[in-house]
C-alpha cells in the first residue's frame, strides 16, 4: 500500500517481461528437422515440418536453451539473455554429436541501445490510459516531447512542429489527412495498438537509414502472429477488436483489427455547448507469407473513414485576472460537416540469399479524399464577469465591453495520391561492419480547393481586411474603403510533385583496450520538383551527411556515451507549399536543421532491481525555416523559407521497475527555441514550450492483486498563444497558461497470465478485466491557443482561450483469447 500513497494513490500492474526467440533447424545435410523440442526450464516447443520454431522466454535474466530429439544428440545454447520483448533469430544445426553451442551473451548493450532509440513495450500502451489512448499518448511522456492538447495525436519534438516528425510501420512510412486540424476533427491515429509487436523512438540525432525530416523517428512493427488469437476492448468512447492467427504450416499469418471511435464524450465538456456527431472508423490488416526460409512477403493495408456533423449551439469563456475577470458569450448559428476517406497499402518482399545478405522491397500506395465545408454564424458578446458569489447572475456577463459577430465559410476540397517505389540492402562483412542502402521514388498528385473567408461585423460596423492597408476610425469617422471579407481565400491547386531520395550507411563495432566503441556514418540526397497547372518549378537536390560514435567503458558500472551530429533536410510537403492565400509556391526550399547530440546511458541496480537513467544534451541550428503561425488549432505557412531558428535543451528519464514486475518512468525536460525572421530579432517559436515533466507510474494492491491501478502526469509550461494568420508574430508573444493534466485508470483483473480464476465462464479468455478512468483527474483548465475576438469601439483585440477538455470518467471492458 505505502506505493499506492506514496504516488497520490495511483499506481498498475504490467505482465511479466518476456522476450521470443525464433528459428529453423536444419540436419548436417541442410534439411529441415520435424520434431525438435526446445525447451527453457519448464516452457517448451516443437519444431514444425519445415524446422520452424518460436518460443517465448523470461526476458531480462541468463537463460539455457536446449535442443533434443530422438535421433540427434541434444545440444545447449547457454548464457542467452534477452531484452523485454526483444526478437531473437537462432539456426542451429543438429548431428549426431554431442554439442554444446558456445556462449551468447545478448546485454543491455545492444543495438538499439547504441542508435539511442528508446523501445516502448506494447502492453505499457495498452493499459495506461488516455483521452487519445494509443502509441501518441505513450510519445507524449518520452523527454522532447511535448504536447497540449488530450484530442490530438499530434506532438512536437525538441522545437520543431507536427509536421516534422517521421512515422513508419514495418518500415513503411504512413501519413496523415492534408486538411485535418487538430483537436476534434482528427480522429483515429493510423496505429492500431493491438497489432503493434515492436515501438522505437528517436527525438534526435537518428541515423541516415530513416527519411526526411528534422525532428524525430517512431519506428512501430506490427505483430507476425505465430497461434491464433483475438481481442475486444470496449468503452464509452469506442470499440476495437483483433483477430490473428497462422496456417497449419506456418507459411501464413494474418492479424486483422477493426476500430471505431467516438470523442462525443470528451467534446461536451468543453466549453462550447455542440450537437456533436462524430465517427471515426477504420480497418487495418497485416498478412504473411513465407515462401521460403529465404524469401518472405507482406502485405500492409488500411482503409479509414471519418465523419465530422459538428452543431455548436453556445460558448461562454471566462479568462483575465482575478481582479479583472473577463468572459465571452458566443450564441452559434450553422454547422460544420467534415468528411475524410482515406486508403492505404503496402507490399514489402524481404529475400535473405544468404546470412549476410539482404534485399527489401516495398511499394505502397496512399489515396485520400477530404471536405471540409461549414458556414458558422457567431454572435459574441465580451465583457466583464460578475463575481459576486449571491448574485443570480453568477459568472455571467454583465458589463459588455464590445459586441459583435463572425461569419465563417470554407468550402475546401482535396484529393490527394501518394505512390511509392523503394529497394533496400544490407550487408554483413568480414571486418565486423555492415553497410545499408536504400533507394526511393515518390510521386505525389494533389487537387486541392481552397474556398474560405470571413466577415466580422463589430458594435455594428464592418471590419475591413487588414491587408488591404485601410484606416478604420469607426465610429467616430465613416469608413472610406470598399466593403470586402475579413479574410478572403480562393485558391485551385493541380499539383504533382517527383522525388527521388535514398541513403548509404555503414556501421562498424570495435573494441580498444579500454572499452567497445560503435561508428555509424551515412549521407542522404533528395531530390525533387514540384509541378502545377501553370508550369514547372526548380529541380532542387539536398545532402545530408549524418554520424554517430558509442562507447561502453569496461567499466564495473554499466554505462554507455553516444555523440551524433548530423543535417537534417525536410523537403517540403504540400502543405508546405501552400501560403496563407493557398497558393502553391513551387520553389519553397528544403527546411535544414544541424542536430548535435551528446547522451549518457547508465544502467544500474536499485532495490535489487533494473533501473535507466538516460540523459541527453543537445543543440539544432535552422536554415531556410519556413515559418507558420497556428491559427485557431491549424497550421498555416508563410511558405517563403524567411527565417533561422535554433533550439538547445537537456532531456532526462529514469525508467526502471520502481515496483516490482511493472515498469514506470519519470521525465524531465527543459528547451528553448526561437526563431528569428527577415534579421528582426530572435522570438519565441510556436512550439517553444520550457519545461516539462512526465510520470507514468504502474504499481498494484499488495493485498488485492486483481486490482491494477495507473497513473498518467504531464506538467508543460504554456507555450506561445499564436497569433491570427494575417498578423506580425513579432506583436503576439503572451504565452498561454501552463498545461496540466492527470489521467488515472483502475483495472479490475478477473483473469490474465498472472490471476487464474475457477469460474466456468472465464474459461475460453486468456485475459479478462474491467477498468475504470478518469481523464483530467484534478479538472483543469488547459487552452490550446487562442481565438481572437475584435471590437471596433474600444480599438482592443482580446485572445479568448480555447480550452481542451475537463474532468471526464469513462468505463472499459477488455477481454482476450
Amino acid at each position: 500500500m505505502k506505493h499506492i500513497f506514496f504516488f497520490l494513490l495511483l499506481c498498475t500492474a504490467t505482465f511479466a517481461q518476456t522476450a521470443q526467440i525464433k528459428g529453423v533447424i536444419l540436419n548436417e545435410f541442410n534439411e529441415p528437422v520435424e520434431n525438435v523440442t526446445i525447451r527453457v526450464d519448464e516452457i517448451g516447443t516443437t519444431t514444425d515440418a519445415t524446422g520452424f520454431y518460436i518460443l517465448q522466454v523470461p526476458a531480462n535474466k541468463k537463460i539455457t536453451v536446449t535442443f533434443s530429439h530422438i535421433t540427434y544428440k541434444t545440444s545447449t545454447l547457454k548464457d542467452l539473455q534477452l531484452n523485454a520483448n526483444e526478437d531473437f533469430e537462432f539456426n542451429p544445426v543438429m548431428n549426431v554429436n554431442v554439442e554444446e553451442i558456445s556462449v551468447v551473451t545478448v546485454t543491455a548493450t545492444n543495438k538499439k541501445r547504441i542508435e539511442g532509440l528508446t523501445n516502448i513495450e506494447p502492453t505499457v500502451i495498452r493499459k495506461i490510459p488516455g483521452a487519445n489512448p494509443g502509441i501518441e499518448n505513450i510519445i507524449k511522456t518520452l523527454p522532447g516531447v511535448y504536447s497540449n492538447n488530450e484530442l490530438s495525436t499530434s506532438y512536437a519534438v525538441r522545437g520543431g512542429n507536427y509536421d516534422e516528425n517521421l512515422v513508419y510501420v514495418n518500415e513503411i512510412e504512413v501519413y496523415r489527412p492534408f486538411l485535418i486540424r487538430s483537436g476534434q476533427q482528427e480522429g483515429l491515429s493510423f496505429t492500431n495498438t493491438d497489432m503493434v509487436e515492436n515501438v522505437d523512438f528517436s527525438a534526435g540525432g537518428f541515423q541516415a537509414k530513416y527519411g526526411d525530416k528534422m525532428a524525430s523517428v517512431l519506428d512501430i512493427t506490427y505483430k507476425n502472429p505465430k497461434q491464433f488469437g483475438a481481442n475486444i476492448e470496449a468503452s464509452f468512447l469506442g470499440v476495437n477488436a483483433a483477430v490473428e492467427g497462422v496456417s497449419k504450416n506456418q507459411k501464413w499469418s494474418n492479424v486483422t483489427g477493426v476500430r471505431y471511435r467516438n470523442n462525443s464524450l470528451l467534446v461536451n465538456s468543453q466549453d462550447t455547448e455542440t450537437n456533436y456527431k462524430p465517427s471515426f472508423t477504420d480497418i487495418q490488416t497485416f498478412l504473411n507469407y513465407n515462401a521460403s526460409t529465404k524469401w518472405q512477403w507482406s502485405f500492409l493495408g488500411n482503409v479509414a473513414q471519418n465523419k465530422y456533423n459538428y452543431e455548436p449551439l453556445f460558448r461562454q469563456t471566462n479568462f483575465g485576472t482575478v481582479d479583472q475577470p473577463i468572459g465571452v458569450q458566443v450564441i452559434y448559428d450553422g454547422q460544420e460537416k467534415d468528411e475524410y476517406l482515406t486508403v492505404f497499402g503496402a507490399v514489402k518482399s524481404v529475400y535473405e540469399y544468404n546470412d549476410n545478405n539482404k534485399l527489401k522491397f516495398i511499394a505502397s500506395t496512399y489515396h485520400t479524399q477530404e471536405q471540409e465545408h461549414f458556414d458558422i454564424l457567431s454572435q459574441y458578446r465580451l465583457g466583464e464577469v460578475d463575481t459576486n458569489i449571491g448574485s443570480e447572475t453568477f459568472g455571467d456577463v454583465q458589463f459588455t465591453r464590445g459586441i459583435g459577430s463572425q461569419l465563417n465559410h470554407a468550402r475546401n476540397n482535396l484529393d490527394a495520391l501518394i505512390v511509392n517505389a523503394e529497394v533496400k540492402g544490407f550487408h554483413k562483412l568480414e571486418t565486423k561492419s555492415e553497410i545499408e542502402w536504400g533507394f526511393k521514388y515518390t510521386r505525389e498528385d494533389i487537387r486541392d480547393r481552397v474556398v474560405e473567408w470571413e466577415v466580422i461585423d463589430s458594435a455594428g460596423f464592418s471590419l475591413p481586411n487588414p491587408l488591404l492597408g485601410y484606416t478604420d476610425n469607426q465610429p467616430y469617422e465613416p469608413n472610406q474603403y470598399p466593403l470586402a471579407p475579413y479574410q478572403y481565400v480562393r485558391a485551385t491547386n493541380y499539383t504533382t510533385i517527383n522525388r527521388f531520395s535514398g541513403y548509404g550507411q555503414w556501421n562498424y563495432a570495435g573494441k580498444w583496450e579500454k572499452g567497445e566503441y560503435w561508428l555509424n556514418t551515412g549521407v542522404r540526397f533528395h531530390q525533387w520538383q514540384v509541378n502545377d497547372q501553370i508550369g514547372s518549378g526548380k529541380s532542387q537536390i539536398v545532402f545530408a551527411p549524418r554520424a554517430q560514435f558509442a562507447f561502453k567503458p569496461y567499466w564495473e558500472k554499466d554505462m554507455l556515451f553516444r555523440a551524433a551530429v548530423g543535417v537534417y533536410n525536410q523537403p517540403p510537403f504540400y502543405r508546405e507549399l501552400r501560403d496563407y492565400n493557398g497558393v502553391v509556391q513551387k520553389d519553397v526550399k528544403a527546411q535544414q536543421s544541424i542536430h548535435f547530440v551528446l547522451s549518457n546511458d547508465y544502467s544500474f541496480k536499485m532495490w535489487g532491481r533494473g533501473f535507466k537513467l538516460l540523459s541527453e544534451v543537445y543543440y539544432k541550428d535552422f536554415k531556410n525555416v519556413n515559418t507558420y503561425t497556428i491559427d485557431n488549432v491549424r497550421i498555416r505557412y508563410r511558405a517563403n523559407n524567411d527565417a533561422t531558428a535554433y533550439a538547445y535543451g537537456f532531456d532526462a528519464r529514469l525508467n526502471g521497475e520502481f515496483v516490482p514486475g511493472t515498469e514506470s518512468w519519470f521525465t524531465f525536460g527543459y528547451l528553448k527555441t526561437e526563431e528569428n525572421q527577415d534579421g528582426r530579432g530572435n522570438i519565441a517559436r510556436p512550439t517553444d514550450q520550457r519545461l516539462k515533466f512526465a510520470v507514468l507510474f504502474q504499481d498494484y494492491m499488495p493485498n488485492i492483486p486483481s486490482l491494477k491501478i495507473y497513473l498518467n502526469l504531464v506538467y508543460n509550461t504554456g507555450l506561445p498563444g499564436g497569433s491570427p494568420s494575417y498578423a506580425d508574430p513579432y506583436n503576439y508573444q503572451l504565452r498561454l497558461n501552463d498545461y496540466r493534466r492527470a489521467d488515472a485508470g483502475f483495472s479490475y483483473v478477473f483473469k490474465d497470465e498472472k490471476i487464474q480464476s475457477q469460474r466456468r465462464w472465464l474459461k475460453p479468455f486468456q485475459e479478462f478485466a474491467l477498468g475504470f478512468e478518469i481523464f483530467n483527474m484534478f479538472n483543469n483548465q488547459n487552452a490550446i491557443t487562442n481565438t481572437w475576438v475584435r471590437d471596433v469601439y474600444t480599438k482592443s483585440q482580446y485572445g479568448i482561450p480555447n480550452y481542451m477538455t475537463t474532468r471526464v470518467f469513462n468505463i472499459k471492458l477488455t477481454a482476450r483469447i
